[in-house]
């Protein structure tokens, strides 16, 4: 078995006084597109975060490709080669779409990042709108630019919050090809995603969180079996 991407045991974070996550375990193989289901509050982009340090405290063990990170700044964690693109996207309203993308440093030992040739053939978009600053880029096109950005460093793990949230049909569907893409390269991606038709078709394997805690865990061959129960929780 190849070392796993990412492995979380008996994850607890708190964001001050408040006990957020309970207890989260769970792994990502490399290459694997993992996606991380459920209600708003659940849990699901504060165990995001902890993977990063973003949290106040947090105990327990996050290993990403066998480094334990516990214990290591916010800074150190994304040596490791993890890119996080969180809902809020980050787009430097007063730069340029491509001075937007130029803006990270690649990682000190990691891969070579992509090219922003090989970007701009990935995103179209981002290529006609290179000059455009980011205050004037649509909803979509600030989205595309915020993966973009990550793809840059090097990061192999990718952390992506709600990338689809409110963005129409056709960037919701040019961003499902990006992903199957990056799959295809060996990137490894965990998503937070509340649209489930969206996730459905590209994970491999998905957790349900509820409370703070996982509490379903299954494959993509299970997951018409697992319908009745997701309905529950989630109401899908």
């Amino acid at each position: 078995m190849a070392t796993p991407a990412l492995e979380i045991k008996d994850l607890h974070a708190w964001y001050g006084e408040s006990h957020v996550l309970h207890g989260v375990d769970m792994m990502v193989q490399p290459g694997e597109v993992v996606t991380l289901l459920g209600r708003n509050g659940a849990g699901r982009t504060t165990t995001m975060r902890a993977v990063l340090g973003l949290t106040g405290s947090r105990k327990g063990s996050i290993k990403v490709h066998g480094t334990e990170t516990v214990g290591l700044p916010t800074h150190k964690i994304a040596h490791l080669g993890i890119g996080y693109c969180p809902e809020e996207r980050g787009i430097f309203a007063s730069l340029s779409a491509e001075e937007n993308l130029m803006l990270p440093p690649a990682l000190k030992g990691a891969d070579k990042g992509m090219s922003v040739d090989e970007i701009y053939a990935m995103f179209p978009n981002l290529a006609e709108r290179r000059n455009s600053q980011g205050t004037r880029l649509s909803g979509g096109e600030q989205q595309m630019l915020a993966v973009a950005r990550i793809l840059r460093t090097g990061a192999k793990l990718l952390l992506l919050d709600e990338i689809s949230e409110g963005l129409a049909p056709v960037i919701v569907q040019a961003l499902a090809r990006m992903i199957v893409t990056l799959r295809s390269k060996g990137y490894t991606i965990v998503m937070v995603e509340q649209n489930f038709r969206f996730a459905a078709p590209l994970a491999d394997r998905f957790y349900v969180m509820e409370h703070g805690r996982i509490v379903e865990a299954f494959s993509a061959k299970e997951l018409e079996a697992k319908m009745p129960v997701l309905n529950e929780l989630l109401g899908v």
